[in-house]
């Protein structure tokens, strides 16, 4: 098992967490983007740098992950694609996706951007915070914790 992480909006906190998790538990973390990324020196982390562009790196994540490999993003399409095919998804505020609240989120998200399309402002998500660090922090160390055994 590898994580995948859509790292270009994801939160330095949180990148943290998985580095340290990587090195804890030896697992191969990459992170993908379309900029240079801060990528700490081991030999179980790795940052991929992909061209700029719509969905670069939700394609590159689509590519390199397997069956049962965890990928950790907030983009609901992409989220939807790995559950698709077989993979787990965990955004960075500590939710899993999975096959049966997915539909839901990318209804709501189909929605919102019509609504938004339409010029109605709906404005944006909470701002991140401690809670949110932690609750993600919970759900990687049990799902983490049940990959082990």
């Amino acid at each position: 098992m590898q994580i995948l992480v859509d790292a270009d909006a994801c939160p330095k906190v949180i990148k943290e967490i998985l580095f340290r998790a990587a090195d804890r538990l030896q697992i191969q973390l990459t992170l993908v983007a379309n900029k240079l990324l801060y990528c700490p020196p081991s030999k179980y982390i790795r940052a991929m740098q992909v061209p700029a562009g719509f969905d670069v790196a939700d394609s590159r994540i689509t590519q390199q992950m397997e069956p049962g490999d965890l990928v950790i993003t907030a983009d609901i399409p992409l989220a939807a694609d790995v559950i698709a095919r077989g993979g787990h998804a965990l955004n960075p505020r500590g939710e899993f996706y999975t096959r049966d609240n997915i539909q839901e989120r990318l209804t709501m998200r189909n929605f919102m951007e019509g609504l938004r399309g339409s010029g109605v402002e709906t404005g944006g998500p909470a701002a991140f915070g401690q809670g949110d660090r932690q609750a993600f922090a919970k759900q990687l160390d049990k799902f983490l914790a049940k990959r082990g055994s």
